[in-house]
């Protein structure tokens, strides 16, 4: 969290992370309890990857380039489904036999969203802005993660000015949760 760059740069740098937990819950075997610790983690980069873009990200989309609007709702709308699994997925155990549905749901949503994001947003993106306008969002976004929340909350407003006023106390909520119930740790 916080890389660094652009945001562009950071936000893939986001992503490549989330692949790698996505990675590690590959190699375990069903039903290996650390396969929810790598599932915790990731949610947990992919929720507060998920604010600072519903932050910054997309109202840039909107202001920035022909048809932002369009774009950046349909964003919005895979990040909602996102959420939703992952609000379903957090109250499983590894050898929970709905948790490899789940699990196997949220990265299949995950993986169309990075490459879509990769292959059509930010390339149009980093056309439609000056490298300042790009590098000063890669500042916005990093600043938003630190505050941003760590659980999924799908009836969370994700649109301005409402995400930005709700986001920093959520978060606060979150990490206080996450740290007294040793989240996203291993043993």
């Amino acid at each position: 969290m916080g890389h660094g760059g652009n945001v562009i740069d950071e936000l893939v740098t986001d992503h490549r992370e989330v692949e790698e937990f996505f990675g590690r819950i590959e190699r375990l075997p069903s039903g290996d309890k650390d396969r929810k610790v790598y599932a915790d983690q990731a949610t947990m980069e992919l929720v507060r990857h998920s604010v600072a873009e519903e932050e910054y990200l997309y109202p840039a989309v909107r202001k920035h380039m022909a048809g932002g609007d369009a774009l950046a709702d349909k964003e919005i709308d895979d990040h909602s489904k996102a959420e939703q699994i992952m609000k379903d997925l957090e109250g499983r155990d590894a050898d929970d036999p709905e948790f490899d549905r789940l699990i196997g749901m949220l990265m299949s949503e995950i993986r169309s969203h990075v490459a879509d994001e990769e292959e059509n947003l930010f390339p149009k993106l980093r056309a439609a802005c000056s490298a300042d306008t790009l590098d000063n969002l890669g500042d916005k976004v990093r600043q938003a993660k630190r505050m941003a929340p760590t659980r999924p909350h799908p009836s969370a407003p994700n649109k301005p000015p409402a995400n930005k006023l709700l986001a920093p106390g959520a978060g606060l909520v979150d990490r206080m949760r996450d740290a007294l119930t040793g989240r996203g740790k291993k043993d």
